[in-house]
């Protein structure tokens, strides 16, 4: 599967907010986005200032792009995840954001486990999450309330999730888990609600492009 592997801080300039791809980098002076908070390239700066006039489609297209990389899926597996969405009984936009944070991966850093997305999926993929006491190498998987997930129990993890978690200790846990940092383990105990996404997103834009 392709993935993007070129500069995160461009992600945030060219979605004009800050997506925190980074981790704590993303809460220093060091973050890009902070210091230009406008498009890269040579153009960039005047694009910044709302020179050029973005159409109905162009918000709509720039929404799904930035919803798709906060978290980190591309585009076949978002559409997937949008008509899934759109089947269920409900918001759409809503259901949508909900299927997002239900990602193991997700869980792992709302959970401050991990620094970033990045991290956390890397956790996940190595083998270093078990969910309910087994192992689960896949960062889509689903989760739903009940489950407990838990990191493994080697000393070089504990001693990184551990560093992670004095890192993240000032980021608000969303009231959908319960944490519990000496065992580092964490449990779904109901479903997210949409207030509970960390990020400013006009999910019905990506309703509205879907649906055309």
């Amino acid at each position: 599967m392709a993935r993007y592997t070129g500069p995160s801080c461009r992600i945030c300039r060219r979605e004009g907010s800050k997506l925190f791809l980074k981790g704590a980098r993303c809460a220093t002076d060091k973050c890009a986005f902070t210091r230009r908070s406008y498009p890269s390239g040579q153009h960039g700066a005047s694009r910044g200032k709302g020179r050029s006039k973005v159409s109905d489609y162009g918000l709509q297209l720039r929404e799904k792009q930035k919803v798709k990389r906060i978290y980190g899926v591309l585009e076949r597996q978002f559409r997937r995840y949008f008509y899934e969405a759109d089947r269920l009984e409900g918001v759409t936009g809503e259901l949508l954001l909900q299927l997002l944070e239900r990602r193991l991966d997700n869980v792992i850093l709302r959970s401050g486990f991990a620094v970033s997305l990045t991290q956390a999926r890397q956790f996940v993929r190595y083998g270093h999450v078990q969910v309910n006491g087994k192992k689960v190498d896949i960062p889509s998987f689903m989760v739903v309330p009940g489950l407990s997930i838990q990191m493994k129990a080697k000393p070089s993890v504990i001693k990184l999730v551990n560093e992670n978690l004095e890192i993240t200790k000032s980021r608000t846990i969303p009231s959908w888990l319960k944490i519990d940092t000496a065992n580092l383990k964490s449990e779904v105990i109901k479903l997210p609600l949409r207030d509970e996404v960390p990020f400013a997103v006009q999910e019905q834009l990506i309703v509205e492009l879907y649906s055309k």
